[in-house]
């Protein structure tokens, strides 16, 4: 059925708002209106059917948007912010998913006029369709082996066992040959199989990930959700799905890039590193060696009498909901006439922008929020640096260890201050796993306890001065 010029314009016009969306996240301040041009248009594509196409079975259809909705709109506005990468896997890997089921139901339809010369697809439709079933399926997987290790339903650490590349060279290998055995021979049972093959591909390409590198198998499985919705708008003739796909495909691959990139790590180290020993190791024990700690008085008066002060913040500082209490403290030293920064590493947190918009729901000025190619050379030249719930993106093993899971990755210059003050819970090492020998420096003075609860202590201190 041809499509109405009324609804070409109007795939069109959701086309353009898809990319000016994408354009609106690429900055904090405008982030918020990309979001909202990029959902408009998402309701008004899954809208325009309903309007030409004589559709079966809408009573369904509308109970399963509705039931759809309703599950998004109550995660999105309950998940902590500590989860939302979770959330991020969970719904990259639905996406995944629902591309890989519709290509199964194309095929089932291919198949049943199979008889009807006219009514064959092609050859290039069928590899598009075996590529949407396959790549769907190792989407939605691994998304969920993702999930569960983020979200502590299983072990963070890497999980490998003897045979593991065997295991997935096998699967990889026949995944290909159903491929093209299902452009010659098409049948729902190869169909069925090619997605089997790639739940499987999908749980063995995360489960030797661990740690830090969790997140950025996130932004390359989202990669590959995007290149399955494109398949899938070749198959279905649907332009709108070509583009957005296109899109989420490019974007996605783009930030896989940098964020390897940021952690000095090629994406194939990041991917099967733990094989031979390479990958961040997510857990560790916590460290018995002495170290030189303080109370909110001392602390405060580092602060109080400093001339220039850099914040880095990290996943504690989300864990604890602390941004609204460091904000105050910060408040209160300006008005004391101290600068102060904060350092942004680009993969503080659990995703990229964590920190960014955690310190903007704070209402913190984005002009104190510094990149660290901005600020690494401030360091130096700081009086105190205020570390509260980060480790590996400060850890020196990243320029002095060879061997260390995180050797490479550039960091924050924090061990290049006059005084540390290092906010942890405890001595447990950071997401990576290992110990940070900054902790052990004489300039360094750890305040432990929970973010939210040690820096309202410190801005009480801080104002009695």
């Amino acid at each position: 059925m041809s499509i109405p010029v009324w609804a070409q314009l109007a795939y069109l016009g959701a086309a353009v708002c898809f990319i000016l969306a994408l354009k609106g996240l690429s900055g904090p301040k405008t982030a918020r209106n990309g979001n909202i041009i990029g959902a408009i248009a998402a309701v008004v594509a899954c809208a325009i059917p309903f309007f030409y196409l004589d559709l079966d079975h809408v009573p369904l259809i509308l109970v399963a948007v509705a039931i759809g909705t309703a599950g998004g709109v109550y995660g999105a506005r309950t998940v902590q912010m500590t989860q939302m990468p979770q959330m991020v896997a969970l719904f990259n890997g639905v996406g995944g998913g629902a591309a890989a089921l519709v290509a199964l139901l194309e095929l089932h339809e291919i198949v049943s006029v199979s008889a009807d010369p006219s009514a064959d697809p092609g050859w290039f439709v069928l590899l598009a369709t075996a590529f949407t079933i396959l790549v769907g399926s190792v989407s939605f997987a691994g998304s969920i082996i993702t999930f569960a290790k983020l979200q502590e339903l299983m072990t963070s650490r890497p999980v490998v066992f003897p045979g593991l590349p065997v295991v997935f060279g096998l699967a990889l290998i026949g995944s290909l040959a159903l491929g093209g055995l299902l452009i010659g021979d098409t049948t729902m049972l190869v169909g069925v199989v090619l997605a089997l093959l790639g739940l499987l591909i999908g749980v063995l390409l995360v489960l030797p990930v661990g740690g830090a590198d969790v997140p950025i198998v996130i932004s390359l499985l989202n990669a590959f959700t995007g290149l399955t919705v494109a398949a899938g708008g070749y198959v279905l003739s649907n332009t709108l799905l070509l583009v957005a796909g296109t899109l989420v495909g490019a974007s996605g691959t783009f930030l896989t890039l940098l964020m390897a990139g940021a952690m000095g790590r090629s994406v194939a180290n990041i991917m099967f590193g733990a094989l031979k020993g390479g990958s961040t190791l997510g857990a560790g024990e916590a460290s018995d060696r002495p170290v030189k700690s303080a109370g909110a008085q001392d602390i405060a008066i580092l602060l109080g009498y400093a001339e220039r002060v850099i914040i880095v913040p990290g996943y504690g500082l989300a864990v604890a909901q602390a941004q609204h209490t460091l904000r105050e403290l910060v408040d209160v030293l300006s008005e004391r006439g101290i600068e102060v920064d904060y350092a942004i590493h680009p993969v503080a947190g659990r995703m990229p922008g964590h920190m960014n918009v955690l310190l903007a729901e704070a209402q913190v000025p984005y002009e104190q929020l510094k990149e660290m190619d901005d600020i690494n050379g401030d360091f130096k030249n700081a009086d105190v640096v205020l570390v509260v719930g980060a480790n590996d993106v400060v850890n020196p093993a990243a320029k002095t260890t060879p061997g260390a899971p995180i050797y490479g990755m550039p960091i924050l210059n924090a061990d290049e201050a006059k005084q540390v003050i290092f906010m942890k819970r405890s001595m447990r090492p950071g997401f990576a796993g290992i110990e940070n020998e900054l902790l052990f420096e004489p300039t360094t003075t750890l305040f432990f306890g929970d973010a939210k609860e040690s820096l309202g202590k410190l801005l009480n201190a801080v104002k009695a001065l």
